[in-house]
């Protein structure tokens, strides 16, 4: 099995690729907290291999991609001792080997990335990709496989904390949209001007970009809320949760 290792703001997500089976299988995630990451690693992750019946034995590589620093000793460590192995840490200079380019690979998120080499390998045209995660990311890719940007837009669940953070009288709400997009009362005006807002936004985000860039793209929708924003499901041309990790496995066999 593949093990892909991407750690986020939020979450590091560990999931397993069955190569015979050539399909994702088990996935789980641990909290990004710097200082209780080594505890959760050493607890929580042998537990769930126990639980599922794998091995350390059944882990032939592991791809990690990371937008924190701070956790890479962290989880590299965890892998050596835990599973005898170390992982293959995605960085700009993964990228000269692939099929996809990008002209500033020093700032582009491997997680972006990831994305990218996914994409554009699935449809071999001009795609645009919406990830919804802690950061709402649109990735602009044409014809080429060449970046031509990434647009950045505070993700769901940050405008819903920082709205709860930064008021002494709204309530952090849950994470449902709501019927109508006129709110009857606190709860139903916060979901419905999140909700319907970033609806709105993303469409007109789609339009802008197509125009300016005078490309037909196939758009994809990956990340944890991908599946939320039901009003958008006609605008994407597929919904992917594992996009991100697929592209890690592509990257790290593309360069090991």
């Amino acid at each position: 099995m593949f093990l892909a290792i991407d750690a986020g703001n939020s979450n590091v997500v560990f999931a397993l690729y069955d190569r015979r089976e050539n399909r994702w299988k088990n996935q789980f995630r641990l909290e990004t907290n710097f200082e209780t990451l080594g505890i959760q690693l050493s607890k929580k992750v042998p537990l769930y291999f126990l639980e599922h019946g794998i091995g350390p034995q059944d882990i032939s590589q592991i791809g990690y991609s990371s937008v924190v620093p701070e956790i890479n000793k962290i989880i590299t460590d965890f892998c050596v001792n835990f599973l005898g192995k170390k992982p293959y840490l995605i960085s700009a200079k993964s990228y000269s080997k692939l099929p996809v380019k990008t002209s500033r690979p020093q700032e582009m998120g491997t997680d972006l990335m990831c994305n990218v080499m996914a994409g554009f390998k699935r449809f071999q045209r001009p795609v645009i990709i919406v990830d919804f995660g802690t950061a709402l990311t649109f990735t602009v890719i044409n014809e080429n496989g060449e970046v031509l940007g990434v647009n950045i837009v505070p993700g769901i669940k940050t405008a819903i904390k920082s709205l709860f953070s930064n008021t002494s009288k709204l309530p952090e709400v849950a994470l449902k949209v709501p019927e109508s997009a006129i709110g009857k009362n606190t709860i139903h005006a916060i979901q419905a001007g999140i909700f319907y807002g970033y609806s709105s936004l993303i469409k007109g985000m789609l339009e802008t970009i197509s125009q300016e860039a005078k490309l037909e793209f196939k758009v994809i929708a990956t990340g944890g809320l991908s599946a939320v924003l039901t009003p958008l499901e006609k605008i994407f041309d597929e919904v992917d949760r594992n996009l991100t990790l697929e592209g890690l496995r592509l990257i790290t066999e593309a360069n090991t």
